[in-house]
């Protein structure tokens, strides 16, 4: 398996562990605000592969504990071989998806191989192939992974990137719906980078993701904020 990116060493993006990120190429979405896109069609060259992977996570046995499998969208191919090997070294897993594949999100919780999952809600129904970048889109399989994950025993979040053009009160309205009844839910800042899609993109101000945070509230048991000062 090809590998496009690597961070060595992350306290942030698993909870409660010291992970590292691989990054997969490839996804079915297009969402203009992404922070990787260079991974979307895969136009850079590969870092490693998963040999070079593990022989670096090997090194790092005693310094790390997790890892972090995230992309572009890592469920577009089988990961099941790349996650068993790193269990096997006795790391923990954390899936990073949008949950477009819930078949192959069924088969990796039922065998026991995920630690946690993220999984990224873009928006309500009404907007999500909007905030994809796709012309039409059907909820049926991420409405299906938001089900397997709030009736599953695998530790999840559901999280949402918040740009102004894109999100509005409706929004999180229709976000508090989709998730209804579920854990943690987190709220996180649109960053401008080089790397995203779509130049013009602006974060919301803080009053702003306040009171959308209030809005889904009523429908979570945890509502947090991330990026905002």
């Amino acid at each position: 398996m090809k590998l496009y990116g690597l961070q060595k060493m992350t306290l942030l993006d698993f909870p409660g562990r010291v992970a590292c990120t691989v990054f997969l190429g490839g996804c079915d979405f297009r969402c203009p605000f992404c922070h990787n896109s260079e991974l979307i069609d895969c136009r850079i060259a590969p870092l490693m592969d998963s040999a070079e992977l593990l022989e670096f996570l090997q090194k790092r046995r005693g310094l790390l504990d997790g890892v972090v499998i995230s992309g572009g969208e890592p469920l577009l191919q089988d990961v099941t071989p790349l996650i068993e090997a790193v269990r096997a070294l006795g790391f923990a897993v954390k899936l990073d998806t949008n949950g477009t594949h819930p078949a192959r999100l069924r088969a990796l919780m039922e065998r026991g191989l995920l630690d946690y999952v993220a999984m990224d809600v873009k928006n309500s129904p009404a907007r999500y192939a909007e905030t994809a970048g796709l012309p039409t889109f059907d909820m049926a399989p991420v409405r299906e992974s938001i089900a397997l994950l709030c009736a599953g025993d695998v530790d999840y979040e559901f999280r949402t990137t918040v740009v102004r053009e894109l999100h509005d009160r409706d929004s999180f309205a229709g976000i508090g719906e989709l998730i209804c009844g579920a854990r943690r839910y987190f709220l996180q800042s649109f960053t401008d980078r080089d790397t995203v899609c779509v130049e013009g993109l602006h974060a919301p101000e803080r009053a702003e993701m306040l009171e959308y945070a209030e809005i889904v509230r009523p429908f979570v048991g945890e509502v947090t904020l991330r990026g905002v000062d």
